[in-house]
């Protein structure tokens, strides 16, 4: 196995404070008022200005007149509506994953909803050891046909109930599997794949470099889009499961790095060269 390189997101020095503030604006329609920020996360006004300050400057916000609002393509939908945003699409997706998967195999599932969609496809297969942060993947597949289903642990989040953190982190390091089954926000030519969270990219990062083939499964509503957090380079990832075959520029980004691009049953796969995943 090819261990992930270290590829630092756009945020790299964000602090647990930023990440506060960046989770707390996204929940709240993407705009703040300063006061009503420090006393929702318990802390100084002050604190607040210089955490801002540092978010401003990264490009994830914009400072306004007593308050803070975060830069239109770095807000994300919550979970409920993403979930249900082009669901025929990460249906066939998640169907298309489910025969990839057999029974008796060993993956990580992280929270997207794509990811959701998946545990939902693969809940008449027999004896799968699934790890994942996501309590819904888990009530999907745990108590199922002799499945093994591991919950990472920490706070659940809730918009979307899944774990991030040191102790999510952790608890995965535990493990080594053959697939992990990941969702992105955006993926487009110069970037790659990418995730509005910092908290998911590090989990993402993490379950990456645990398994034997890395898999992304996104819809093509995500092509060409943008989002402020790279995920890693694209080379560190084995296959792309979409619905839609993407742009020139984003096939040319995908075979460059020896990503397989895989479509659903309504398109013909294009294979790379790549022998990763072999």
């Amino acid at each position: 196995m090819t261990r992930i390189r270290a590829v630092e997101p756009m945020f790299q020095h964000t602090n647990h404070r930023e990440r506060e503030i960046l989770e707390t604006l996204r929940q709240h329609g993407g705009s703040c008022r300063i006061q009503w920020l420090a006393e929702t996360l318990n802390v100084s006004e002050e604190t607040i200005r210089r955490n801002v300050k540092t978010l401003a400057s990264a490009g994830a916000v914009r400072k306004v007149h007593g308050g803070v609002h975060i830069i239109g393509g770095h807000v994300e939908q919550p979970f409920n509506t993403r979930f249900s945003e082009n669901a025929f699409q990460k249906q066939a997706i998640a169907d298309h994953v489910a025969k990839i998967i057999c029974s008796g195999d060993t993956l990580f599932l992280d929270i997207g909803s794509t990811t959701a969609h998946i545990a939902a496809a693969l809940q008449s297969h027999r004896d799968l050891f699934v790890v994942t942060n996501s309590m819904l993947v888990a009530q999907s597949l745990a108590s199922r046909n002799n499945n093994r289903v591991f919950l990472a642990g920490g706070e659940l989040r809730a918009h979307d109930g899944g774990a991030f953190g040191k102790e999510a982190l952790e608890y995965v390091k535990q493990f080594n599997v053959q697939y992990a089954i990941l969702s992105v926000a955006a993926i487009n030519a110069s970037a790659g794949f990418m995730l509005h969270d910092i908290a998911e990219a590090e989990f993402s990062r993490e379950i990456s470099s645990r398994a034997r083939i890395r898999i992304v499964a996104a819809d093509s509503a995500k092509f060409n889009k943008s989002g402020p957090i790279i995920l890693s380079h694209p080379s560190d990832f084995d296959m792309l499961v979409s619905d839609r075959m993407p742009p020139p520029d984003i096939c040319r980004m995908l075979a460059d790095n020896e990503v397989d691009l895989v479509l659903t049953e309504d398109q013909r796969g294009q294979r790379h060269t790549n022998n990763k995943a072999g």
